[in-house]
């Protein structure tokens, strides 16, 4: 049988493996930060009926730019955005991507404050753009000097900043994004993918976008939506930006039935966005009830909370995957993270949680 060593992959792909967090049949499934709830019935039937009006018409090449759908994300995100400064594609994942076609590439370098979102650097790899990773707090914190100095020592053409960051759930200070964008020479990415969730008083990056062409914002509704399955993520940024990520977009990358399922989902963003606060309920809980068993825990402003084990992390996770709860390894020694659901899935947790002192 024909191996990867067999093939003439790129020699900086060899040895790796694809990401992915693993996908298992257990009873509560806590591990990939989605949203517990499922669709409401009235949003899925609208849904359906906005596809089932695509239908007819898959014969033809769905809109190319996704316009209806950009000025519907522009006037979900406010902040006096149009559709010129909107952009989306199949998750934040290929925006954040496209970003790194345009303003990385080889010869150039993207920079993170790790531990964060493991997707990025191999979205540097992927695209032969060299990755620096930065440093955080003890604390998992950034403050404004210790950015600053990073960025002026490495001087990146893209930096990455996670707020809330993953896989630790803190919210960066907007004066930290303020002063790393005046700061580096580039490209500023501020991933938002979690920002629904974020606590009271937090203030979203979309607020510095005027005024500055080099910053990028990026959502994704896979996670406060629940529309992790319909793959639609989408950035807010100046108009250039979005007419220099069309330069490598490919040709009808969203297609008919994605626009038009998250048009509609869009329409019933109330109703989807609904969940939020319960599960915002939950994480505190987690949060409350680790902490009072003793664990470690990062502050969270995301749907997950980060927490300390002690000892060597995989025997704790396969513990409480044994125990029916799968939650996520991040390669942090001695870390785990949990996604926050439902109240039965927290509950579930803490039981199995019990199991790590038996």
């Amino acid at each position: 049988m024909t191996s990867l060593d067999d093939l003439p992959i790129r020699a900086d792909l060899r040895g790796l493996s694809p990401y992915g967090a693993p996908q298992l049949e257990v009873p509560v499934r806590l591990n990939t930060n989605e949203n517990s709830y499922p669709v409401p019935d009235v949003v899925a039937e609208t849904i359906g009926r906005a596809i089932a009006a695509e239908l007819r018409n898959l014969n033809r090449y769905p809109d190319r730019d996704a316009v209806a759908l950009r000025g519907d994300l522009a006037a979900y995100l406010g902040h006096g955005l149009t559709r010129d400064q909107v952009w989306a594609a199949n998750g934040s994942n290929e925006v954040q991507q496209q970003l790194l076609q345009v303003f990385g590439g080889p010869g150039r370098t993207a920079f993170g404050f790790t531990p964060a979102y493991s997707m990025h650097p191999l979205l540097a790899l992927g695209t032969g753009t060299r990755w620096v990773p930065a440093r955080r707090g003890a604390d998992f914190g950034l403050t404004v000097g210790e950015a600053v100095a990073q960025v002026r020592e490495h001087r990146p053409d893209v930096v990455f900043l996670c707020s809330p960051n993953n896989p630790t759930g803190t919210a960066l200070d907007p004066a930290v994004v303020a002063a790393v964008l005046a700061e580096a020479p580039g490209m500023v990415v501020v991933d938002e993918a979690y920002a629904e969730f974020a606590r009271a008083g937090a203030v979203s990056a979309l607020s510095l976008l005027p005024g500055h062409p080099r910053l990028v914002v990026t959502r994704t509704m896979s996670k406060a939506f629940g529309f992790a399955g319909g793959r639609l993520g989408y950035l807010a940024a100046d108009p250039a930006v979005v007419a220099a990520v069309q330069l490598v977009r490919l040709p009808y990358h969203l297609s008919a039935l994605t626009q038009a399922a998250a048009r509609a989902a869009l329409v019933h963003r109330d109703a989807l966005l609904g969940t939020v606060s319960a599960i915002k309920v939950q994480r505190d809980r987690i949060v409350s009830e680790l902490r009072s068993r003793g664990h470690r825990v990062a502050d969270s402003d995301a749907n997950f909370v980060l927490f300390r084990v002690g000892g060597d992390q995989r025997v704790a996770w396969q513990v409480l995957l044994d125990a029916g709860v799968l939650v996520r390894d991040v390669g942090l020694p001695g870390w785990l993270r949990v996604t926050a659901g439902t109240p039965a899935e927290t509950d579930a947790f803490l039981l199995a949680l019990e199991k790590l002192s038996s």
